[in-house]
């Protein structure tokens, strides 16, 4: 991507016209954040939980998944748009607004986030109060590292599942259920 001298914030209008250059970016609050692609078992991990969400919302008809790297617009003026590792939304709010070609208008009711090996915890830390600031009702942090999986509903209703332990969407995806094992094999 060519060097930009801009001195006004950058707007998700702007971030979706980008040429597709091979990089993921985020918007935060205006400024473009370039992140580097991830690695082989971080991606199967995205896949396999996206995969097995997939097929239940759709077997249900509970809403939409939305992949990797789809953008949700959280907040304008200046602009922010993340991108989760895996995104739920409900029937009802895609009914509601239907689907757009550009960013999502608003929050997910589930984002799911794989901790990368080039991610700072802090980073990741900072993503799950965005979310969750903006209206995400569940945030599934994945640490491939530690083999854990951290479940956020609020910023003081936190669970940490091991490879004993099964994440369970609860209100926001009823009856859809994952061992978190099966995250790790």
């Amino acid at each position: 991507m060519p060097s930009d001298t801009r001195t006004k914030p950058m707007t998700a209008d702007e971030l979706l016209a980008l040429p597709d250059d091979e990089f993921r970016y985020e918007l935060i609050r205006g400024e473009l954040k370039k992140m580097a692609p991830a690695g082989g078992r971080y991606g199967i991990i995205a896949v396999d939980i996206a995969t097995a969400l997939n097929q239940h919302v759709k077997t249900n008809d509970l809403g939409r998944v939305f992949a990797a790297e789809t953008g949700f617009l959280l907040a304008s003026d200046p602009d922010t748009v993340r991108a989760p590792d895996a995104a739920f939304v409900r029937r009802e709010r895609i009914e509601a607004t239907g689907i757009a070609d550009g960013y999502w208008p608003g929050a997910p009711d589930l984002a799911v986030e794989v901790v990368s090996p080039n991610d700072p915890y802090t980073e990741v830390e900072e993503k799950v109060i965005e979310w969750l600031e903006a209206g995400t009702q569940m945030v599934i942090v994945v640490n491939p590292r530690q083999e854990a999986a951290t479940v956020y509903r609020s910023r003081h209703d936190i669970a940490v599942l091991t490879g004993e332990d099964t994440l369970d969407g609860g209100d926001v995806v009823p009856g859809w259920s994952l061992p978190v094992k099966e995250l790790f094999t």
